[in-house]
């Protein structure tokens, strides 16, 4: 995997606006992974992920490891001091609002009020640590802190939300919030004597990203949040995603320091092997070594979670994880699988991302340097919207679309004669598996069986070579799996976001 470009920091756009929703429907989740916003979020992610990888330094040989107590508070900057700060506010709101008693089967109900007191300080709290010239961007970055907290009305946390809090980080570097490693002290920290270029992005992942996991279980745990779109035990995490990248960034391969002044391009993000002190992958069905490795790694933090929140077999709960914990090929292999992985099911996925929202900081507008993306059964099988209406009435298009573009199958003053889509009747877009008047099959064929090549993502990822049973109740979601790894290309590098 070559080496990621960095997001453009300084970045100041004239006006800012209200974030407003743009993805509706399938058409519009295409546009967005070919956007700017896209661009950018994915850009982030890989800047973020090299960070954590190892380095070795050249003249002795030494081997940096990045863990997470390894991040001193002293070493931090302090524009991440402030940010450490807000969040640990946050966290003390719950005592203000302490979750109501007596049984419950869904979320609790005093999660709003926790959501309604950081909903009426945040406009304060950003206020006191963004310098004068940012304080407009207030509007748009408190849109995407706020959303990273969960659903005040829904009372449920997931992946599209841990998106909005990796938006909001990504924002405040766009706007310069963070300045450069070069400009400021340095310490006796090692962090901070090897590969300075990726000091902030360290001090991001080690402190701000896991305060504010910390904050998330705990509201979790006390307002009993429910998974927002999960799959189930056949998603990754109930909650999360990506701590397991940056985590498995954590054990991978050394590489050499990145040298700015060096002719030679930076050596490529491993996606294979492991550092040679690594663990094995295998040890997340031992709680006590994962009770050790998570004071230190992202990826162990997360199953750590995993095993206060649930019971039972772990490979029965999460057969995910537990499938990604026999890849022979090392933590560099399950890096790239995890980058690969989280394009597909978080930024690919509709339920996922139709929540994000656009503005000035991220753009919705599509990016020239993006190659088209090929329809996928993801993006073409919501239900239908008129194109001329959005939110509260008003006309919602994509740049370079017609405001009376309607489905080629709509008639138009009566006149239309094209053929609606297979499974569009009625009016509606029936299930695969409904069944015409008079019809013995079902409208589309079944799923593709689990097997072979899976467009780049080892068929590791979703089931381990005798690692355990398949029940045959579980061959549908297999199947459904297949079909998800398949809408990746072959041969596709990681992180291109096309």
């Amino acid at each position: 995997m070559p080496a990621p470009p960095r997001l453009p920091t300084g970045v100041v756009p004239e006006n800012f606006t209200e974030p407003a929703k743009r993805i509706h429907d399938g058409a519009d989740l295409q546009f967005f992974l070919q956007s700017l916003a896209y661009r950018d979020v994915v850009t982030f992610i890989l800047q973020l992920n090299r960070s954590m990888v190892p380095r070795k330094r050249i003249a002795d040989n030494t081997i940096h490891e990045y863990r997470l107590d390894g991040m001193q508070q002293q070493d931090l900057l302090p524009q991440v001091k402030a940010i450490l700060d807000l969040l640990n506010r946050l966290q003390t709101f719950i005592e203000d609002a302490p979750p109501d008693t007596g049984p419950r089967r869904f979320g609790n109900v005093s999660f709003r009020k926790w959501y309604k007191l950081v909903e009426d300080g945040l406009d304060a709290m950003l206020a006191e640590i963004l310098p004068s010239k940012t304080q407009p961007a207030i509007v748009e970055l408190k849109a995407y802190l706020l959303g990273s907290f969960g659903s005040a009305q829904r009372l449920d946390y997931g992946t599209g939300h841990e998106l909005s809090f990796l938006a909001f980080l990504a924002a405040l570097w766009k706007l310069g919030y963070f300045t450069s490693p070069a400009q400021s002290s340095t310490t006796s920290h090692p962090n901070n004597n090897t590969d300075s270029t990726s000091t902030i992005e360290r001090q991001i992942v080690l402190s701000l990203f896991q305060t504010y996991l910390s904050l998330i279980r705990s509201l979790i745990q006390v307002y009993n949040l429910e998974p927002a779109g999960s799959h189930g035990v056949w998603g990754l995490d109930d909650n999360s995603f990506l701590p397991y990248i940056f985590g498995s960034a954590q054990l991978a391969p050394a590489i050499p320091e990145d040298n700015p002044s060096s002719p030679s391009p930076p050596i490529p993000t491993p996606t294979s092997g492991s550092l040679p002190s690594a663990v094995d992958p295998t040890i997340i069905t031992k709680p006590t070594q994962v009770d050790a490795e998570a004071k230190s790694n992202l990826y162990f933090s997360s199953i750590q979670f995993i095993y206060t929140v649930k019971r039972g077999p772990f490979w029965e709960h999460s057969p995910m994880l537990f499938d990604i914990s026999g890849i022979k090929d090392g933590w560099g292999k399950i890096n790239k699988g995890l980058i690969k992985m989280y394009e597909a099911e978080v930024l690919g996925k509709f339920p996922v991302v139709q929540h994000f929202v656009f503005g000035s900081i991220f753009r919705w507008e599509k990016d020239p340097d993006a190659k088209v993306v090929q329809q996928t059964t993801h993006s073409t099988s919501h239900p239908l919207r008129n194109p001329m209406v959005g939110a509260g009435g008003v006309a919602s298009t994509r740049p370079g679309q017609g405001v009376g573009t309607a489905a080629p199958w709509a008639s138009v003053g009566g006149g239309g004669t094209a053929t609606a889509p297979t499974g569009f009747v009625n009016g509606v877009t029936q299930a695969p598996w409904a069944r015409q008047a008079g019809s013995q099959r079902p409208l589309h064929p079944p799923p593709p069986s689990l097997s072979g090549s899976r467009g780049g993502l080892s068929a590791s990822l979703l089931r381990g070579p005798e690692r355990r049973p398949v029940s045959a109740a579980s061959a549908n979601e297999l199947k459904l799996a297949a079909k998800t790894a398949e809408t990746i290309p072959e041969g596709k590098e990681v992180g291109d976001g096309n």
